[in-house]
């Protein structure tokens, strides 16, 4: 009969495997078939000689390959065109470490950051996407230093979202400096500019990888990142200042930018990415909106050469009624801000853009009335699904897709990656139809669980190891 001891360790050890088995398949487990997977896609195996024995059409073949990326093929089955395969996750909001906080919350912000990376890591292996979108508010509050808007993008790159020495070595850089930017540089440049030639500096063709714009097929180990603002990141507009706007594009990228593919094919399609923190006000800094409406002016200039599908992404859902998700339309302005009076009056936040805003951007954004389009949104936590119809001249949102003279919109508040919020993961598929020469968007969540669960895979297999060794020495 065993000891009450051992029986214990065989309890801990067995416990701590399932557990972590949980963890690390997570996505076939806490999941419908094929939520987990891009749409309409199978994954072939690496070495043809399988195929004889398990031919990959079998379902649980797909799992495998699925959990098992090391004996993937590169090449996905579909017919003809490439698909669009990206990850998208909503408002991570990690929070920060000060010389007064309490070590127990340093820890929970450490497990944090590897509960997070964990979500990122296994969906990056399973699928291998080509893009991946951070819907904005990366951090918890914009009124962070540099000093710590440098600590957290590092736990970021490091922790989050791990990337190549290449495509992190700015903000390893900017760290190990640890001197405030000098923004009023970046500021000079900014307003040396003409509208067009920002514009032009915003622009990328057939672009997979920022640091080899070169390559021509997508870079799946480091797939192209794409960070958008967020109100914690820049601040609403009636905050938002030169030195927050001058970080954020040093370490993370350009606020306002499109990337075109496949520019006079049948097969074309773009991504904008947009700046809807600074398309309202009034705003601190004026300058912001006008650069972001001179960006869509000179997009909407372009729009007579594009015939293709746009896929938007930006933090600020666009404006729909109450009722439709978690938040309805609301504008808050400065009044009678002691403290800071000069910003009285100013937009302070709002939940969705205006309706005139909404209308104005929608139209520049989706020009071609025979193709469907997609938008991609954070900020409310909670996600939210909707259908933009064209009704009497006048964008309408609703649950369903509405009778219209031409191709709805599909506009996805993505869910929040946080635990608190189900650790999700949005899946982008494209899909180019042939038969109607156009690309056909879907949408589909992979969902992880509440962090407690990683915190009992780490636990239990540490009290586990602990246990066993134990056992061997004593």
């Amino acid at each position: 009969m065993a000891s009450p001891l051992r029986l214990a360790r065989y309890i801990v050890t067995a416990l701590a495997l399932v557990v972590n088995f949980v963890v690390y398949f997570y996505p076939d487990l806490f999941n419908a078939a094929g939520q987990c997977q891009w749409h309409n896609t199978a994954v072939q195996w690496k070495y043809p000689v399988f195929e004889k024995l398990a031919p990959a059409d079998q379902s649980w073949v797909q799992t495998l390959l699925l959990n098992l990326p090391f004996l993937q093929s590169s090449v996905l089955e579909n017919d003809g065109v490439k698909d669009i395969h990206m990850l998208a996750f909503g408002d991570p909001q990690i929070n920060g470490n000060w010389a007064i906080t309490p070590y127990v919350k340093r820890l929970d912000n450490f497990g944090n950051d590897h509960y997070l990376g964990h979500i990122y890591s296994t969906m990056k292996r399973r699928l291998r996407p080509s893009h991946v979108a951070v819907m904005g508010d990366q951090f918890s509050s914009q009124w962070i230093p540099d000093s710590e808007f440098y600590n957290r993008t590092l736990r970021f790159v490091e922790r989050l979202f791990p990337r190549s020495p290449q495509h992190k070595q700015t903000v390893l850089d900017t760290w190990r400096k640890h001197e405030d930017y000098e923004w009023w540089n970046w500021l000079q440049k900014e307003e040396a500019l003409s509208d067009t030639e920002r514009y032009e500096s915003r622009v990328y063709n057939d672009v997979w990888d920022w640091y080899n714009q070169e390559d021509a097929t997508p870079n799946t180990e480091d797939p192209l990142f794409m960070n958008l603002t967020g109100n914690h990141d820049i601040g609403y507009s009636g905050d938002a200042t030169w030195q927050h706007m001058a970080r954020f594009h040093l370490l993370f990228g350009q606020n306002n930018y499109v990337l075109n593919y496949n520019r006079g094919k049948p097969t074309e399609w773009r991504l904008v990415v947009l700046d809807s923190l600074t398309l309202e006000g009034p705003a601190l800094q004026e300058e912001f909106r006008s650069y972001t409406w001179s960006f869509l002016e000179n997009l909407k200039k372009s729009n007579e050469d594009f015939h293709g599908s746009t896929i938007l992404m930006t933090h600020i859902p666009f404006f729909k009624r109450e009722g439709l998700c978690a938040d309805g339309p609301e504008h808050i302005y400065y009044v009678d801000h002691a403290t800071e009076p000069y910003k009285n009056g100013l937009l302070r936040s709002h939940n969705h853009l205006l309706n005139e805003t909404s209308q104005t951007v929608l139209d520049i954004i989706f020009p071609n009335a025979d193709k469907e389009g997609l938008i991609l949104t954070g900020h409310d936590h909670v996600g939210c699904d909707s259908w933009y119809s064209f009704v009497d001249n006048h964008w309408v949102a609703d649950k369903k897709k509405q009778p219209s003279g031409r191709k709805h919109i599909h506009e996805v508040v993505v869910r929040a990656m946080m635990g608190d919020f189900g650790g999700q993961t949005g899946l982008v598929t494209g899909h180019f139809d042939n038969s109607s020469s156009s690309w056909n968007f879907s949408f589909t969540y992979c969902s992880f669980t509440i962090q407690h669960l990683w915190w009992a895979s780490k636990l239990l297999l540490l009290v586990a190891l602990l246990m066993n060794s134990a056992a061997v020495v004593f």
